[in-house]
């Protein structure tokens, strides 16, 4: 995933909202959103990697939740293990981010950022393995930490809440999204956020980051909604959470938009895959 804006405990009418793009290959093997379980029987909702077998968003039935994108680097190379077993990793745990985070060897994966939390227990996390100022430098390479309080946050191929402008904006729509459901708007929420998930619009050169990659693959990839067809990259599914309070407990809704790059885009209508949650 390559794209993401949440909000934690930003407003008790909605303590947690996500609105997310995964970006990836457009061959690699993949199942949409979706109630699965892992071999030792923990529930997961969300997508998964049919080749690697992890997940680069997941929640659990347990109010845990776990968020991956990865860095970006000039050379792309496999890490030893896949990233997406770090958010199956944290949805089977019942430990705190401590003991999660000692579990992890950092020059084991890729370049990652990695947000985890506990609805319940209103605790939340960013881990990532390279230099939050220098992300894209390859080395040193250790496992950083940053708890999380309440408020809006932007992660995109950087560190976290680096001011790309695709993630300015998203978090902006988040804001705004926000602000609709203290409206009590029960449609106009989303449409913020479609807006933002579903921009294919390259920043402007002036504001492209530097982040190593070839010029037209840096301006390719500014946009929230990635279409680099002549490499079979982009984006593959968007997705938006939302958590709002019900009787005894919390009402979470999860909806997936699938994209085929194949097609001719249209606009988002509603969405293709949807899967409910209940956090006491």
């Amino acid at each position: 995933m390559c794209l993401i804006a949440f909000a934690l405990n930003a407003d008790p009418a909605c303590p947690l909202l996500i609105a997310a793009n995964r970006d990836e290959y457009l061959d690699r093997p993949t199942a949409p959103l979706h109630r699965w379980a892992l071999p030792d029987g923990t529930e997961v909702v969300g997508g998964r990697d049919l080749r690697d077998g992890g997940t680069w968003l997941g929640l659990s039935p347990q109010g845990r939740v776990a968020m991956l994108t990865n860095v970006r680097q000039a050379v792309l190379g496999p890490g030893a293990r896949s990233r997406g077993e770090l958010v199956t990793r944290w949805l089977q745990g019942d430990g705190d981010v401590d003991r999660f985070a000692d579990g992890i060897d950092p020059a084991a994966y890729g370049g990652f950022n990695l947000v985890v939390g506990d609805f319940q227990a209103r605790r939340w996390s960013w881990l990532g393995n390279r230099q939050p100022d220098r992300p894209h430098e390859e080395r040193p390479v250790a496992l950083h930490r940053r708890a999380l309080g309440d408020g809006v946050y932007g992660l995109s191929n950087a560190s976290l809440d680096t001011p790309w402008p695709k993630t300015q904006r998203l978090k902006q729509a988040v804001r705004a999204s926000l602000e609709q459901v203290r409206r009590d708007d029960r449609s106009g929420w989303i449409d913020p956020l479609a807006q933002a998930l579903f921009d294919d619009q390259p920043a402007p050169d002036t504001d492209l980051p530097l982040t190593g990659v070839p010029g037209d693959a840096e301006r390719a990839l500014s946009s929230a909604f990635v279409r680099m067809p002549g490499r079979a990259y982009g984006t593959r599914s968007s997705l938006v959470a939302s958590a709002r309070p019900a009787d005894s407990g919390w009402q979470v809704d999860v909806m997936e938009w699938t994209h085929d790059h194949s097609q001719v885009p249209s606009p988002p209508g509603d969405a293709h895959h949807r899967v409910g949650l209940f956090w006491a």
